[in-house]
């Protein structure tokens, strides 16, 4: 397993807030996605992520949810989703959304996954056309 990229996922009730925030810190847009039910995931559940990096190379990753308070996550980006979802199984990791489910798009693979103390993984893999 190879991580190709690691940086901060902030997930929020008020993206465009944390957005133009990190915009005066320097950051621009790279890109968006958007996982909702056309990926399996319900209406309610919907959110919408955008990737943003500085000058210095640095990334910082803002979702748009629902959820009732904010929340910062490490997004952990690998080159085999399987084989770091098996890594992190085996280390008492639990999946949120359930035990070997997933979230896929056209571009992305992934899964939340919370650490035996408490800390988040968005684990990803990047599905390269």
């Amino acid at each position: 397993m190879k991580i190709t990229t690691f940086n901060p996922l902030i997930v929020t009730k008020d993206a465009d807030a944390a957005i133009a925030l990190f915009e005066t810190l320097g950051f621009v847009r790279r890109h968006t996605i958007v996982v909702g039910p056309e990926n399996g995931t319900s209406e309610e559940k919907r959110v919408t992520s955008v990737r943003m990096k500085d000058p210095n190379g640095f990334y910082v990753d803002i979702a748009q949810s629902k959820l009732p308070r904010d929340m910062t996550l490490i997004r952990m980006n690998v080159d085999d989703f399987d084989e770091a979802y098996a890594f992190l199984s085996e280390k008492g990791f639990k999946n949120l959304m359930g035990e070997n489910r997933s979230v896929e798009t056209k571009s992305n693979k992934s899964a939340v996954m919370v650490s035996p103390s408490g800390f988040i993984f968005d684990l990803c893999q990047h599905i390269k056309k």
